[in-house]
C-alpha cells in the first residue's frame, strides 16, 4: 500500500499539494501551512497510507511541491 511522508515544519503554504490532491491535503487557517489529511506525526514527519486510486494525484503533489517536502512511496 502506498504511503505519504510530509515534513510540515518546512511547508511554505504554496497550496500546490491541495490543488493536485484536494481529497488528501488542506491549508490550515491557523498558520497557513498545508496539512496531510489522516496524517499521523512521528518525529516531525507526518505519514499515512493511501489507496492506489489516490496515488497519481499525490505523486503530482510531491512533484509540484516547491519545498520538496512530500515523499510518496509505493
Amino acid at each position: 500500500m502506498p504511503r505519504i511522508f510530509f515534513q510540515r515544519n518546512k511547508c511554505i503554504g504554496c497550496n500546490a499539494c491541495v490543488e493536485a490532491a484536494p481529497n488528501r491535503w488542506r491549508v490550515s487557517r491557523s498558520d497557513g501551512r498545508c496539512f496531510l489529511i489522516g496524517g499521523v506525526e512521528k518525529r516531525g514527519i507526518y505519514q499515512t497510507s493511501i489507496t492506489y486510486e489516490e496515488l497519481d494525484d499525490n505523486l503530482r503533489a510531491a512533484v509540484n511541491c516547491p519545498a520538496k517536502i512530500i515523499k510518496v512511496e509505493e
